[in-house]
């Protein structure tokens, strides 16, 4: 198992990268959630399969396609399984 906390910054409130990054991590079988900051950035904090977290931040550096990602940070947690789903924060 793997688990990272992404902050994603730049256009991505209000585009739907949300309801987005919950479509694309049910699809890779990846839980955690993804909760928009205050400061204008979403967070995501993903476990699963490496290669599916991995895939999932990958995905994220675009994100959705209204969104325009201008950075991301990366941080490797410890795989805690802690999560039955992805969700959406608010």
């Amino acid at each position: 198992m793997k688990a990272l906390r992404l902050i994603v910054s730049g256009r991505v409130q209000g585009v739907a990268f949300r309801y987005y990054a919950r479509r694309a991590a049910a699809s890779l079988g990846v839980r955690g959630y993804v909760r928009n900051l205050p400061g204008g950035e979403v967070e995501i904090v993903a476990e699963g399969p490496p290669e599916a977290v991995d895939k999932l931040a990958s995905w994220a550096r675009n994100g959705p396609p209204l969104a325009r990602v201008s950075g991301m940070e990366a941080v490797e947690l410890q795989a805690t399984v802690g999560y039955s789903e992805f969700s959406v924060r608010r």
